[in-house]
């Protein structure tokens, strides 16, 4: 098949991405072939090849792609991890909900497929994720500093909150009964109470 008029390696890359995001997360890593993804691409099956060299090799592309975007948007933020604490954390809730909400894609397949990468490409994964969850748990450790969080396990409670967060996206509907302001303010009280926030000079 001849390449597209218009279309170039970089815009066939991206393509290639897209389609495998869909298929990893709707059949599951294993189940996909590089053969599948070139068809739904729509390119002959020899030239994904030019692109990637193997199919591990497109799942660490997808999961370094969507961990870069992530901790690059963090740091986008106005005031970033800045404020007191408790503040801080409703910021971080927001923050995470808004981002992710129409990623569950990039989210499934973080979690779920994570144990499909070879040992070097899944430390290097390991490595961003733990960078994103330092960002909540640096909250939470000043927090306890000051007083104003009370917590029994302050990893656990961090991995939790993520947890918890992580999962809106797949339930989440636009058309549901409560709006996404009404959720997330939801969101932020439960994580208030999970950090056993107090009431005080720290809340501002």
């Amino acid at each position: 098949m001849a390449r597209r008029t218009g279309t170039t390696g970089a815009e066939t890359a991206q393509k290639l991405t897209e389609s495998a995001l869909t298929l990893f997360a709707r059949d599951g890593y294993a189940a996909v072939s590089m053969r599948a993804i070139a068809a739904k691409t729509g390119i002959q099956a020899g030239a994904i090849y030019n692109h990637f060299a193997t199919k591990q090799d497109i799942l660490k592309h997808l999961l370094t792609a969507h961990m870069e975007a992530l901790l690059a948007a963090w740091e986008a933020e106005p005031e970033a991890g800045t404020q007191a604490p408790r503040a801080a954390l409703e910021a971080f809730v927001r923050f995470h909900v808004r981002y992710h909400l129409d990623r569950h894609r990039e989210i499934y397949i973080s979690y779920m497929e994570l144990r499909n990468l070879d040992d070097g490409n899944f430390s290097e994964i390991r490595r961003m994720r733990r960078a994103y969850e330092a960002i909540p748990r640096a909250i939470i450790d000043r927090g306890v500093a000051d007083g104003s969080f009370s917590v029994l396990d302050p990893q656990v409670t961090t991995m939790a909150i993520i947890a918890t967060l992580n999962g809106m996206s797949i339930w989440y509907k636009k058309e549901g009964r409560l709006s996404l302001d009404a959720i997330e303010d939801l969101h932020i009280a439960l994580v208030t109470r999970m950090v056993g926030a107090t009431k005080g000079t720290a809340d501002v």
